[in-house]
């Protein structure tokens, strides 16, 4: 099985400028902010590589839940192992039926430092979250590898996780 990874961010905003030079029509008169979009192609011979992917619902029991980056569930249920991986791609997106914001954070026990120590992050009904870490993400072992999350009740999200 190969993985590859096709990574686009496109958030072009066009901006109407309300007071023209006198050289411009009014219609022409627009500025796009367009810097910041990315894009990449990856696999397992890219400078950051990917040779793993899993993409599940996780649900909370009683409000939380663990991510366990080294027992995943993968595709006609076998578990994949991230081990000696990095996480390249991490992208949730809350349920819209969950009633209140679910909040991502290292694990408390063999935390992952997906975006640095004490890192944290939430999502509200019908929001997503894509952090691509870029080769920058530790290495996934025994000491590093969950991701807990914090809600209320039986709140899901749906989560896609590349790692490589």
């Amino acid at each position: 099985m190969s993985v590859s990874l096709q990574y686009r961010v496109n958030t072009t905003v066009t901006e109407q400028v309300e007071t023209n030079p006198p050289s411009s029509q009014a219609a022409r008169c627009r500025v796009e902010h367009d810097r910041l979009n990315a894009s990449a192609d990856l696999d397992a011979a890219s400078s950051v590589p990917v040779t793993k992917v899993a993409n599940f619902d996780q649900a909370l029991t009683a409000g939380a839940a663990t991510i366990d980056l080294t027992a995943l569930p993968g595709i006609n249920g076998a578990t994949v192992n991230g081990s000696g991986l990095k996480v390249q791609l991490l992208r949730v997106q809350a349920k819209s039926t969950n009633a209140n914001a679910i909040t991502l954070t290292e694990g408390a026990s063999n935390g992952y430092e997906l975006a640095g120590n004490a890192w944290k992050a939430a999502v509200q009904a019908g929001q997503e979250l894509t952090f691509y870490a870029n080769e920058k993400a530790p290495d996934i072992g025994s000491g590093a590898k969950t991701i807990d999350l914090a809600g209320t009740e039986t709140q899901a999200l749906e989560v896609l996780i590349v790692m490589g």
